[in-house]
C-alpha cells in the first residue's frame, strides 16, 4: 500500500516483486535534469551509502532521469519496473525533481538521513508506476525571520523540508518592527541598528515576561545569494518581503527621517521589543520613496527574476512582496506633511494615501519587469493595478481581488496560520488563536465556492504562514509547523475531493510512515499524543480564541 505524502494522482501497483538499489546501481541523466542528478547523488546517495555512478541509459539496474514534453511542467511519471530499473520522467526539470522526492519516500526513513546507518544494505522498491502533477502552481510557506531571527543554516534546512513536501514558493518575511534582516549596502544602519533589539517579550504581548538579552541577526548579501541559489536547485522560488508603509519601526529606528518627524520624535525610537501593531509608520514623503527605491534596487539584484542558473522552472521568482498590511493611520491623521500630500494628490483619506504608496511601488517594480504582491490591505483605497494579493484576513480579500481580475494566493489566518494552537489542552505551548488540528488543516479548501470557474483561475494557489512572535528558537518553529505542514502540502498539491469527503483516516495512515521520515530529518514536530515535556511552556501567556474560526 502506498504511503506517499502528498498523495499522487494515480498509482498502478505496488506489486510484490520490484527493483533493488545497491552499490551497483547507476544513474543516467538526460540533458536538463542535472539539478536532480546532483541532488540524488548528494542527498539520496549520501543517506543510503550508494555511489550512484554514471552508467548507460539501458542498464537494467539504473535510475534514469528524462524530460517528457507531453507532461505538464511540474508533472512526473515514476516507473519502478522489474528488470528495467527506475525511470523518472518530468514535464520539466521541476517535474523530474518532484519525482525524485517521491522516490525518496518509497525508500523509507533511512533515505532522509545525512549518512548511512546500515552500511551495505540493499534497498528494495516494489514494482509500481506513479503518475502525478500538482493542483496549484503556487504552493507556499511563509517564514517570519524578523520577530525571531533564524540563522542561514536554519533557512536552508527549511528549504529542504519544503522540497521534501513538494512546496515550491518560499515567502521570506525579512523586515518588520522587531528587526531588519537583509544587508543593504547603501543604507548600512538598517542592519547596524535595525537588526538588533535590546530585549524581547516572552509570550503574547500581554505577558509580563521578558527575555532580558539582545536578540538579532541579519543575512549578508552573499547569504541571500546562497539561499536563493540553494532554493533554485530545489525548484523553489524565493519571494522576498520588505514591509511598507507599516511594520517599519526597525527601519525608522535606523533612519529616523523615514518616520513622521512632524508628529513624534523619531530619533527616540528603538527597534521594537514587543508584539502587535506599531503606530510608527513610514512618512509619505519623496525622501521615503527614494530611500525604498534604493532598497529595492539592491533587493532585485539579490533575487533575480530568473532565480539563477540552476532552474528553468521558477515561475514566481519575479514577485516582490511589499507587505502593505496593518498600517496604522494615527500619525498620518495628525501629520501636516501627510495631510498636505493627501490634498496635493487629490486623495479622499489616509486609506487612499496608503493605496498611493503601494501604487508607486507597483509601477516602479513593473517598470523593471517585476510583479508586486501584498497582503489584502492593499485593496483598501483602491487596488493597485497589476498587483497580486495574499488573502490573509480570510477569504473575502481574495474573492474581491479575483473578481476584479487580480491573481490571488489564499492564506487565511483562520485556516493556515501555523502559529495558531494545535489543540485546546492546557499543555499546548503559548496558545495563540483558534485550535487548528492536523485534520482541520487537511480539510482546508483554498478556492472559495462563490468564485466562478473564470474567477477561480486567478487563485494561483495557497500558502501556510509561520509567524514567529512566540517561537523563540528552531524547535518551537518545528513544533508549530509540523506535522500540519504535511497536511497543508497535500491540500496544495493533490487533487482532493471536497473537504467533508476527504479521507483523513487514510492520511493518518500515511502519516504513521511519514513521522519516521520526520524523525530521520530531526524535525521536532508535535506528536499526535500531544507535546512532550520539553515542548511545553508552562506559565507563558498566550492569546487563545475559543470556538470555531469564522469562515470570512
Amino acid at each position: 500500500m502506498n504511503d506517499v505524502i502528498p498523495a499522487p494522482r494515480a498509482v498502478e501497483g505496488p506489486m510484490r516483486c520490484g527493483v533493488e538499489l545497491d552499490a551497483e546501481t547507476t544513474l543516467w541523466a538526460a540533458p536538463g535534469t542535472d539539478a536532480t542528478e546532483r541532488w540524488l547523488r548528494a542527498t539520496l546517495g549520501a543517506a543510503l551509502g550508494l555511489p550512484l555512478r554514471p552508467g548507460p541509459q539501458d542498464a537494467r539496474n539504473a535510475v534514469r532521469l528524462l524530460l517528457d514534453d507531453t507532461l505538464e511542467p511540474e508533472a512526473y511519471k515514476l516507473g519502478v519496473v522489474v528488470n528495467r530499473g527506475i525511470e523518472i520522467r518530468g514535464g520539466g526539470a521541476a517535474g523530474v525533481f518532484w519525482g525524485a522526492q517521491t522516490l525518496r519516500q518509497l525508500l523509507g526513513p533511512d533515505a532522509f538521513r545525512r549518512a548511512p546507518v546500515r552500511a551495505g544494505r540493499t534497498y528494495g522498491i516494489a514494482h509500481q508506476v506513479i503518475e502525478d502533477a500538482p493542483r496549484f502552481p503556487w504552493r507556499g510557506l511563509m517564514l517570519d525571520v524578523s520577530r525571531h531571527f533564524m540563522p542561514k543554516d536554519g533557512v536552508l534546512r527549511h528549504l529542504d523540508l519544503m522540497a521534501a513536501h513538494k512546496l515550491n514558493v518560499f515567502h521570506f518575511h525579512l523586515t518588520d518592527d522587531q528587526g531588519w534582516r537583509v544587508q543593504i549596502k547603501r543604507y548600512p544602519k538598517l542592519t547596524e541598528v535595525g537588526s538588533w533589539r535590546a530585549r524581547t517579550k516572552f509570550g503574547h504581548r500581554a505577558s509580563p515576561l521578558w527575555e532580558e538579552k539582545p536578540h538579532g541577526g541579519f543575512y549578508t548579501q552573499d547569504d541571500i545569494r546562497e539561499i536563493v541559489a540553494y532554493a533554485a536547485e530545489r525548484h523553489i522560488s524565493v519571494v522576498p518581503e520588505i514591509d511598507i508603509p507599516g511594520h517599519s519601526q526597525a527601519a525608522i529606528a535606523a533612519y529616523p527621517e523615514l518616520g513622521n518627524t512632524d508628529v513624534i520624535d523619531t530619533t527616540s525610537l528603538t527597534v521594537w521589543d514587543t508584539w502587535g501593531i506599531s503606530k510608527n509608520v513610514l512618512a509619505p514623503t519623496d525622501n521615503t520613496l527614494r530611500f525604498y527605491e534604493g532598497v529595492f534596487e539592491e533587493l532585485l539584484e539579490l533575487f533575480p527574476a530568473d532565480a539563477g542558473p540552476f532552474t528553468r522552472f521558477s515561475p514566481f521568482s519575479g514577485f516582490v512582496h511589499i507587505g502593505g498590511d496593518e498600517c496604522a493611520k494615527d500619525q498620518w491623521k495628525r501629520s501636516p506633511t501627510a495631510q498636505a500630500r493627501i490634498r496635493e494628490l487629490g486623495l479622499a483619506d489616509e486609506d487612499e494615501l496608503q493605496s498611493w504608496f503601494v501604487r508607486h511601488f507597483d509601477n516602479w517594480l513593473s517598470a523593471r519587469g517585476r510583479r508586486l504582491i501584498g497582503w489584502d490591505e492593499i485593496l483598501e483605497g483602491g487596488l493597485a493595478e497589476g498587483a497580486a494579493v495574499s488573502s490573509w484576513r480570510g477569504y473575502q480579500g481574495g474573492v474581491t481581488a479575483a473578481r476584479a481580475g487580480h491573481d490571488v494566493v489564499m492564506c487565511p489566518e483562520q485556516q493556515v496560520y501555523l502559529d495558531h494552537r494545535q489543540a485546546a489542552g492546557p499543555d499546548e505551548p503559548v496558545p495563540i488563536g483558534y485550535v487548528r488540528t492536523l485534520e482541520d488543516v487537511y480539510r482546508f479548501e483554498p478556492v472559495p465556492p462563490e468564485l466562478t470557474e473564470a474567477e477561480a483561475r486567478h487563485v494561483l494557489g495557497t500558502q501556510a504562514n509561520v509567524w514567529t512572535e512566540v517561537m523563540e528558537d528552531a524547535a518551537r518553529v518545528d513544533y508549530q509547523t509540523f506535522p500540519r505542514l504535511a497536511a497543508f502540502a497535500e491540500v496544495a498539491w493533490s487533487a482532493l475531493p471536497a473537504p467533508a469527503e476527504r479521507d483523513f483516516a487514510d492520511f493518518e495512515r500515511r502519516m504513521a510512515a511519514h513521522y519516521g521520515r520526520l524523525d530521520a530529518l530531526g524535525v521536532a514536530y508535535r506528536p499526535p499524543t500531544g507535546p512532550l515535556p520539553w515542548q511545553r511552556r508552562p506559565g507563558v501567556l498566550g492569546r487563545p480564541i475559543e470556538g470555531a474560526p469564522p469562515n470570512v
